[in-house]
């Protein structure tokens, strides 16, 4: 070949070279692999995002409890109408031959304790729980008061039966239940008046547990006195 000749195919040299290329670049582009732009030692993904506290088991402290609010005051008069004011008087007899004055009795805490019937289950348990309790209410100096629509012989009969050691008075008609605002309809509604020694009720029960009550109105008393 001649040195015009081998001249003239070294032109084609570069589009040669670039037909190679080509050549192996196509079937590598059609099988999906192609060259990766990332440097060495670097990944192509995204690195992951930081795992959140709550995700690594950190729970955000809980909030400061706001401070509760201050009790309000006690306030006896919210208690009932009645108390706060001067205890109606009333006079009768009781189950001893004694008359109850409810006036003549002021200087002592009185507890006029109101119930249906003698020798029903709850009237009996709440005047046993009186007499059970009846040495820490007599050191208090006051004077407890049954007082029912039953008649005075019924009072006698059931003061000796379950040996009562307090005054028993016959309401017939209502009318003692009727000043203290408690509820009559042949018998009376179970509720107790607590009258401290100025006169003045201090405390009224309008619903009563017989279980309890002998202990709430002792410990009502310590404040009465």
């Amino acid at each position: 070949m001649t040195l015009t000749t081998t001249r003239r195919f070294a032109r084609f040299d570069p589009l040669l070279r670039a037909l190679r290329a080509l050549a192996i670049w196509l079937p590598a582009a059609a099988a999906g692999c192609t060259p990766s732009t990332s440097t060495p030692g670097s990944s192509s993904h995204a690195p992951p995002p930081a795992a959140s506290p709550a995700a690594l088991g950190e729970a955000h402290p809980p909030p400061a409890p706001e401070p509760a609010p201050a009790p309000a005051p006690s306030s006896p008069a919210a208690d009932d109408p009645l108390v706060g004011k001067k205890a109606p008087d009333f006079t009768a007899p009781a189950q001893t031959g004694a008359v109850v004055h409810l006036a003549a009795l002021k200087g002592k805490p009185v507890i006029l304790y109101f119930y249906p019937k003698d020798e029903t289950p709850g009237c009996t348990k709440e005047a046993c729980s009186f007499r059970d309790a009846w040495q820490p209410l007599a050191k208090t100096g006051a004077v407890l008061v049954g007082i029912s629509a039953d008649s005075l012989d019924s009072h006698r009969g059931f003061a000796e039966h379950w040996k009562l050691p307090f005054l028993l008075v016959s309401d017939p008609d209502g009318a003692i239940a009727h000043l203290f605002d408690v509820p009559f309809q042949a018998v009376h509604k179970r509720q107790t008046v607590v009258i401290g020694s100025d006169g003045t009720v201090r405390k009224v029960f309008r619903s009563v547990d017989v279980t309890v009550h002998a202990q709430e109105v002792l410990s009502e008393l310590g404040r009465a006195t």
